[in-house]
């Protein structure tokens, strides 16, 4: 089977190194390993930087967020909870690398 290639260069990611992910998580949740193997390439790709938080070490937290680890926050706001949608979160990380680069063309 012969492989196709695609006729046009790809375009480079857009950096994002100006967003902060945090991710509320517990030990041994398989969901919550499933939404760290979905962020972490796209961490790389991407230049942002990833807070794990493990909620049973704060009992506010814990009653905070409970069962509904892993949440996912991108700079401070909720954005997935229980699984991170890749296709969401590549559209997220585009829209905001798009809006950071606005900004710095600004200032």
């Amino acid at each position: 089977m012969r492989s196709i290639r695609w006729p046009f260069p790809s375009r480079p990611l857009p950096r994002a190194d100006h967003l902060r992910v945090t991710i509320y998580s517990r030990a041994e949740c398989s969901c919550c390993e499933r939404a760290k193997a979905v962020i972490e390439p796209r961490r790389k790709a991407h230049g942002f930087s990833v807070e794990e938080v493990d909620v049973d070490g704060d009992p506010a937290l814990a009653a905070r967020y409970g069962e509904s680890v892993p949440v996912v926050l991108v700079d401070g706001k909720v954005r997935f909870r229980g699984e991170v949608t890749p296709v969401l979160l590549d559209r997220l990380l585009e829209a905001e690398a798009n809006r950071g680069e606005k900004g710095q063309a600004r200032g």
